[in-house]
């Protein structure tokens, strides 16, 4: 069984699509798969879309805290952490799974494409995201919005750390790396919403990723709020 935890909070309006990306995707196999939405106190319809869809609901809190959450009941052997403004595209699951144990990986992350049609954004998130996290899959991790990891693994490093104010998931693959095979999966792509770009801007958002990498291959992982990470201010 594949287990899918998504953090998650007032997200009335991008959980829907998600959980019905989920569905399309899986097809016949939807038994095989459970979905765990883990609420940090959502003042919205987040919860009773998530139970409306079948989804087990688990209180959780900023990232790491909701999927440090989820995957204490789950019952798979691999776990799926996805981000609730994602969609996943049609045959991902056969393809994920199948590249995942072809390459015979313990945990892995996942190039992304915009929810978008414009050519240019398409550009600009393979040549600032997607190439360099290739380019650097052996020597430094990367995930972002998408994570696929053994559970096994995920207890072995004892989950996210919680004390991380921003870039948590790098900081997950890479100790988890330490430990178990990783890899950036090129078969299929994870969608990627635009909010935050379009909320922040392009040039900005792209800063504060630039910076928070350089701090965290001077300093270490991001414990101090100092890039201002507020959890769903894409009002």
């Amino acid at each position: 069984m594949l287990s899918i935890v998504i953090p998650a909070l007032d997200e009335e309006k991008c959980l829907p699509s998600l959980l019905k990306s989920i569905k399309n995707s899986l097809a016949e196999r939807i038994g095989l798969v459970e979905i765990i939405v883990a609420d940090a106190n959502s003042k919205d319809r987040t919860v009773e879309i998530a139970k409306n869809q079948n989804c087990k609901v688990v209180k959780g809190g900023l990232p790491s805290k909701g999927r440090n959450e989820g995957t204490k009941i789950v019952r798979g052997d691999l776990i799926l952490f996805l981000d609730a403004d994602t969609i996943l595209p049609e045959n991902f699951f056969e393809k994920e799974q199948k590249e995942f144990e072809e390459r015979d990986l313990d945990v892995a992350s996942f190039c992304l494409e915009p929810q978008s049609k414009n050519k240019l954004q398409k550009f600009l998130f393979n040549v600032f995201y997607n190439l360099p996290i290739l380019i650097l899959e052996r020597e430094l991790a990367h995930a972002s919005q998408a994570i696929l990891v053994k559970k096994a693994l995920h207890q072995k490093i004892g989950g996210f750390d919680e004390a991380i104010k921003f870039a948590e998931d790098h900081t997950y693959v890479r100790k988890a790396k330490e430990f178990g095979k990783f890899g950036i999966l090129k078969t299929v792509k994870v969608l990627s919403s635009l909010r935050r770009f379009e909320k922040d801007g392009w040039i900005r958002t792209y800063l504060k990723y630039l910076l928070a990498e350089i701090y965290m291959i001077i300093f270490g992982d991001i414990k101090k709020n100092i890039f201002q990470y507020k959890f769903n201010h894409y009002k």
